[in-house]
């Protein structure tokens, strides 16, 4: 009988949780089992490992093989460890040294020729590494590994490697100079659309939600898809934890990690489980992966209502918790919301051009779709009409990108200097002091609130939109011109 242990790990949510691979090779009637909760996926690694062990020149062995994947409790998902379970299988039979399974963590899949693969989340089983501070095996392609700070990583490409007394060390590369970013969209290049422009200022200098409703073509879709343009790059810890929960959900993370904020885009047809996370196993949804950057919901009414509503909680609190038989798993999700929406169902209530063919009862049930909790949470709503033939063919005479985010740092930077985080987060008696109200301003917020019939959420929010334009102005107090220009924003109407 011998017996060997390497240490792995698998994913619950974004968290890596260290897994024991424990082999064991004795005598009896041939058999390779896997326990301890594994899936099927991880069940099929015996032919993985079996057509590996023997392309690489390696002996499988005619013995009862049993793989205890430990703890027992632990849900174990996905093909990472085929890498763990042929290394224990090869120690414990004599065919490699103890030294690697004894020192080492390992992940990876293995190819039937015995080359190692990359699976989703590198980058979470790296951390999860770095922070046991055990050096890693890993397949040779993983970016994301390669690029973890005080990770000591040793990739192989091949089974066979692993005949090498010492595994080559590879260290972090700076992804900020080893990638780049691709072309980013930007402001000069539309024209007219300036209030909407002023709006997404804001939304981007404060972390505030945005709502655009205006009829099709109107170019609703093209200045949120240039918003991350005017957004700052993600800091180092911004960079890693937006990384990390791409590299869970098996996408490129080169993006995140050379800092540019995410844009999300799902379609409108999109599941709760899709916009919020869910699954077998659970996996981060759209909202997840916008963590740090913009969701964009485009033709908003047409997602179920309960996708929507299923946003609410995330936008409240930055994350989303999901609550499963194996625990709750907690995914972040600080994300800036920009809605775009028609303002009925044909698209041209209130147009210029074209007359509306809605009845009024179908334009108040195709507003409605979004939700007024929803609503309630979205600080600014504007209106984008079509523009003119003639502005649209001329020169765009707006301010570049690049110029809006230098304003946008100044508006954060004056935040910073206040509190802790953007100005969307603050809250109660700390965001008054932040305002510091004038006792004009305090009496036409508490006019205007009772007027409008807003809610103390709706309060808040307004504060805070106050707050972010008086930052762009650099006023050290919220007066009465920037409650008004907030309530503007967020009392327009539709149509």
């Amino acid at each position: 009988m011998a017996q060997c242990s390497v240490r792995t790990a698998t994913l619950l949510g974004v968290e890596a949780i260290p897994v024991d691979a424990e082999v064991d090779v004795g005598a009896g009637l041939p058999v390779f089992a896997i326990v301890g909760l594994a899936d099927m996926a991880v069940q099929e690694a015996r032919e993985r490992v079996r057509s590996a062990v023997r392309a690489a020149g390696f002996d499988v062995p005619n013995a009862r093989v049993v793989i205890n994947l430990a703890p027992g409790p632990v849900r174990k998902h996905g093909t990472g460890f085929d890498l763990a379970i042929a290394l224990g299988l090869l120690t414990a039979t004599g065919q490699l040294p103890r030294s690697h399974a004894e020192t080492c963590a390992a992940i990876g899949e293995l190819s039937l020729d015995g080359s190692v693969r990359s699976v989703p989340g590198m980058l979470a089983y790296a951390l999860a590494a770095r922070e046991a501070g055990v050096p890693l095996i890993g397949p040779a392609d993983s970016s994301s590994a390669l690029s973890l700070e005080g990770l000591d990583y040793r990739p192989v490409s091949n089974l066979a490697q692993l005949r090498a007394v010492e595994l080559g060390t590879k260290h972090a590369v700076d992804s900020r100079l080893s990638r780049h970013l691709c072309r980013q969209l930007d402001y000069a290049e539309v024209a007219g659309h300036d209030l909407a422009k002023r709006a997404l200022l804001i939304a981007a200098a404060g972390g505030h939600n945005v709502l655009m409703v205006g009829p099709p073509g109107s170019g609703k879709t093209m200045l949120a898809r240039r918003l991350p343009s005017i957004l700052p790059p993600l800091d180092d810890a911004e960079r890693l934890e937006t990384a990390l929960i791409h590299s869970v959900a098996g996408l490129d993370e080169s993006q995140a990690l050379a800092g540019g904020r995410p844009f999300r885009a799902p379609h409108h047809s999109a599941s709760i489980a899709g916009l919020v996370g869910g699954g077998s196993p659970p996996r981060p949804g759209e909202a997840s992966l916008a963590h740090n950057g913009v969701l964009f919901l485009d033709e908003m009414p047409e997602f179920g209502p309960a996708a929507l509503q299923a946003l609410r909680q995330p936008m409240e609190d930055g994350r989303i918790t999901l609550v499963r038989a194996e625990g709750r798993l907690r995914f972040p999700a600080r994300f800036a919301l920009v809605g775009a929406a028609n303002p009925c169902p044909c698209g041209f209530r209130g147009d210029r051009d074209r007359a509306c063919t809605c009845a009024p009862s179908a334009v108040e049930r195709y507003q409605g779709r979004i939700g007024g909790p929803l609503m309630d949470r979205i600080d600014l709503v504007i209106d984008v009409a079509r523009i003119d033939p003639s502005v649209l063919l001329g020169e765009p005479t707006g301010a570049a990108s690049a110029r809006l985010r230098e304003l946008v740092l100044e508006v954060r930077q004056r935040s910073a200097m206040r509190a802790q985080g953007p100005t969307a987060t603050l809250y109660g008696a700390e965001l008054l002091r932040a305002c510091s109200l004038s006792a004009r301003a305090q009496r036409f917020l508490e006019d205007s609130a009772r007027s409008r019939h807003l809610s103390g959420r709706g309060v808040t929010q307004l504060l805070r939109v106050a707050r972010t334009i008086a930052d762009s102005e650099a006023a050290d107090h919220v007066e009465h011109d920037h409650l008004s220009e907030a309530l503007g924003f967020r009392s327009r109407e539709a149509g």
